[in-house]
């Protein structure tokens, strides 16, 4: 046997080898690209849909006159905390900020609160998870000018709010 006879089939075999994993890996790439579109087109659609009913809400809202929609009257429990504006009530803010509004308005809190203290004045377990929970709505509170960090994690009501 030649060398040429020993080495044609083995190349030619590799080379048939090859193209298979080749064209299995084709297949493959087709059937993802076909999901691909696929999931494309829906997102598309839902896109669409979004851009549309944005659009159809603003125009809406423009032809509203603004003495139609009228005050805020009350926020929804996890809801956003507003920044603070002069004459704006604490009706705007969820019910547990309320909460903690009313533990820091009294007699206790003059010289500020801890965390944990006004965690036992609103009541329920107190576990380190809901101290936490607290201490995230007080600092939300104090950014947004409805409460004082007068040390470090010692809370009150903003001087103004204490005077008034």
């Amino acid at each position: 046997m030649s060398f040429a006879e020993v080495v044609m089939p083995s190349v030619l075999g590799l080379l048939e080898a090859r193209e298979k994993n080749v064209r299995e890996e084709v297949t493959r790439l087709e059937a993802e690209a076909e999901r691909v579109q696929a999931a494309l087109g829906s997102a598309r659609v839902e896109l669409s849909r979004l851009a549309e009913a944005r659009a159809t809400v603003t125009e809406v809202l423009s032809r509203v006159p603004d003495e139609a929609v009228g005050p805020v009257s009350g926020a929804l429990a996890g809801s956003v905390v507003p920044e603070r504006v002069a004459g704006m009530g604490v009706q705007v803010l969820a019910v547990e900020y309320q909460q903690i509004l009313s533990v820091l308005a009294g007699s206790e809190a003059t010289q500020g609160l801890r965390v944990k203290p006004i965690a036992l004045q609103l009541g329920g377990e107190v576990t380190p998870a809901r101290i936490e929970g607290v201490r995230s709505r007080v600092k939300r509170l104090v950014a947004r000018g409805w409460a004082a960090e007068v040390r470090p994690n010692v809370f009150t009501l903003p001087v103004a709010a204490n005077a008034g």
